[in-house]
């Protein structure tokens, strides 16, 4: 007595139509033996290819009970009918339903990377079926590249694939001529000798003569069941003698972690091909992405490169200074009059461990005339640490030295504008020229940049001279209009300036002077410029979810455009988070592909950008386009989740319809 594998009791379907419901299969009873070749035959419509899904496992009835080897279906969740269908079923499709991405060989192999069977055995036997059934040099062919005939042939392999011990073949011959259907039914025939149990669905009744037992039904209700001609006795040999035949076929599984490695790849390689073969829909995808990071990226550099010259600007103020004038603040009429800040305060505040540098400073107006040439300019009589301090970068010569202090030498540095003024364009080099400055002559001995002032105009015309110089000279006095600190680098400059003030109160007994520190100078404007880097960042941000949201939409339509190639992947095993995880990697890779794109756009931005006449240059940073690169990732997992989800959840049947 052959074992019964397949049991239906009482199965009802029904589908929704309209306000009710439509019943197309009415209190089916039917038991399939092991090695059996059964034909369903009906009409279209008559409830044939309902009935073949739901022993196929593709679809659930509406009621009714249906065992698989001794399994209650409707007990099972997704992935346990997905085990059914990988491990007992073999699916031969009318329209094939190959895969049009991959070869033959690809084809048969999808079954066994479900079942986790590794790459060199089910290539192997993939191969060796295909031989079987006439296809060896037909092995790297894509289905484009084969007849109607060799699909079907590659369609039997695949179920054939996982060792298939039920084959469920839906008008297997309906998309062939005569000649190629009688090649297909030899080899089911074939393969029922081996102990295949067969169930074929066709409305040719010259088809079902084939097989062993017909079942006829019609408007849902089995109205015969008999044996053809073929013994019983004849069918338990081919049974008996097909037991060794169907295990060469079952592939040897691996792991749970290798079979997932395999799965992934197997992913990730479907992912790669479909965006070959969509490449025009691919580049609109990552549309949004590449915008998106490179704007990201290029807004931070644009930041960074605008704060570094802002800072390199602040730096001619004097970067990390303190500036000590007598009053209380500026405009106090009464600051002429003070004359407490003397030298002897900057050599004090020279030996303070928390200042780098110390310059005294008087200022004074004077004519300064070369030749015809004459002019206004200011005086600064200064100390040597006064360059350094402010942060004047010396264009030719040099600057005066210690020894010009003590010797009130007349040696002068001049500005830019002051250089322009006197000696215009085609005077050759100014130093060791004599310029007047009132009635003193003074030796020019270097030329610095203009300096940056941060309340006046940096067009006036500047000139440096040893403070001796100016105090004996031209003042008369040996009061201080200012002295300039430079705070140690290792000294926060709000700390600075309080222990100055605590010192020289201290010294003068009152606070009859104010400091300016330039630190909040420089802290105000950077912060201005974060501010702004901050916003633009975050219009680059919205772009970049607008770029994920366009990642979902196309993703969606192409769940929609692949329904098929879902219900074929579904019929062979494939679980609900195979499907997840194809879909959710061919995102990510959009997105990562759209990332590095967008990074090589914002790279090659910044070289074209110097061209546009702009001062300063983008200063990319590596943790940005780090950054940039796992926001891509991350985007691709976020909006790539949706229509992975819906991918993961269409239900075989419906999917395998192309709904």
């Amino acid at each position: 007595m052959s074992e019964v594998c397949l049991k239906l009791s009482g199965i009802c379907r029904a589908f929704p139509s309209g306000d009710g419901e439509v019943e197309v299969l009415k209190n089916v009873d039917l038991e399939f033996s092991r090695g059996e070749f059964v034909a369903i035959i009906g009409q279209s419509g008559s409830g044939k290819s309902t009935l073949m899904n739901i022993l196929g496992c593709l679809d659930r009835a509406t009621k009714g009970s249906y065992q698989v080897y001794g399994r209650e279906t409707s007990e099972l969740e997704a992935d346990e009918l997905a085990t059914l269908r990988r491990e007992h079923f073999g699916f031969i499709f009318q329209r094939y339903n190959l895969l049009t991405e991959l070869t033959a060989v690809g084809n048969v192999e999808v079954p066994a990377i479900y079942a986790g069977t590794s790459s060199e055995d089910r290539r192997q036997r993939a191969a060796g079926l295909l031989t079987r059934l006439g296809l060896a040099d037909r092995l790297d062919h894509t289905p484009n590249k084969l007849s109607g005939g060799q699909q079907q042939r590659v369609s039997i392999a695949r179920a054939l694939m996982n060792g298939g011990e039920i084959i469920l073949a839906d008008e297997p011959t309906g998309a062939l001529d005569t000649r190629s259907g009688e090649d297909v039914l030899q080899v089911l025939k074939e393969l029922h000798a081996e102990g295949k149990t067969i169930i074929l669905v066709t409305h040719d009744p010259l088809i079902a003569g084939h097989a062993n037992r017909e079942i006829e039904i019609r408007d849902g209700e089995i109205i015969s069941d008999r044996k053809t001609e073929k013994s019983a006795d004849e069918a338990e040999t081919d049974t008996a003698t097909a037991a060794d035949q169907t295990g060469t076929l079952n592939g040897s599984g691996l792991g749970a972690f290798r079979g997932w490695i395999d799965r992934s790849l197997e992913a990730l390689w479907m992912a790669l091909r479909s965006m070959r073969a969509h490449k025009a829909r691919a580049l609109l995808t990552m549309l949004g992405i590449v915008i998106g990071i490179a704007s990201v990226v290029c807004v931070v550099a644009l930041g960074e490169g605008s704060r570094q010259k802002v800072l390199t600007n602040i730096s001619s103020l004097g970067t990390n200074t303190l500036e000590i004038f007598p009053g209380k603040d500026f405009g106090d009429t009464r600051s002429g009059k003070i004359t407490t800040l003397v030298i002897a305060d900057a050599n004090q505040l020279a030996k303070q461990p928390y200042v780098a540098a110390v310059t005294p400073t008087v200022t004074t107006t004077s004519t300064v005339r070369f030749g015809p040439q004459e002019s206004n300019a200011q005086v600064n009589g200064v100390g040597v640490s006064y360059f350094t301090a402010k942060g004047l970068n010396l264009i030719e010569g040099r600057f005066f030295d210690e020894r010009a202090l003590r010797t009130y030498g007349q040696e002068a540095v001049i500005d830019e504008n002051t250089l322009e003024t006197l000696f215009g364009d085609n005077s050759g080099s100014a130093l060791g020229k004599v310029i007047l400055l009132g009635d003193v002559p003074a030796r020019i001995v270097g030329v610095v940049g203009a300096q940056q002032g941060g309340f006046g105009g940096s067009q006036n015309l500047s000139i440096y001279l040893p403070y001796t110089t100016v105090q004996a000279r031209m003042l008369g006095s040996t009061s201080l209009r200012s002295i300039t600190v430079r705070v140690a680098d290792d000294v926060e400059t709000d700390l600075a300036e309080q222990a100055v003030t605590e010192f020289l109160t201290m010294r003068h007994g009152t606070k009859d002077f104010f400091i300016l520190n330039t630190d909040d100078i420089r802290q105000t404007i950077t912060s201005t410029t974060e501010t702004l880097t901050i916003l633009i960042a975050a219009i680059a941000v919205i772009s970049l979810f607008v770029g994920g949201i366009g990642v979902m939409n196309i993703m969606l339509v192409s769940v929609s455009e692949r329904v098929v190639e879902i219900g074929v992947r579904m019929a062979v095993g494939a679980r609900q988070s195979d499907i997840m995880l194809q879909f959710l990697i061919e995102a990510v890779l959009v997105c990562l592909i759209g990332g590095g794109l967008g990074i090589l756009s914002a790279l090659a931005f910044g070289v074209v950008f110097p061209y546009f006449g702009s001062n300063f240059t983008l200063i990319y940073s590596a943790d940005t386009m780090l950054w940039a690169f796992a926001v891509s990732s991350l985007i691709g997992v976020v909006f790539g989740y949706l229509p992975a989800h819906n991918a993961s959840r269409l239900d075989p049947v419906v999917a395998l319809s192309g709904e």
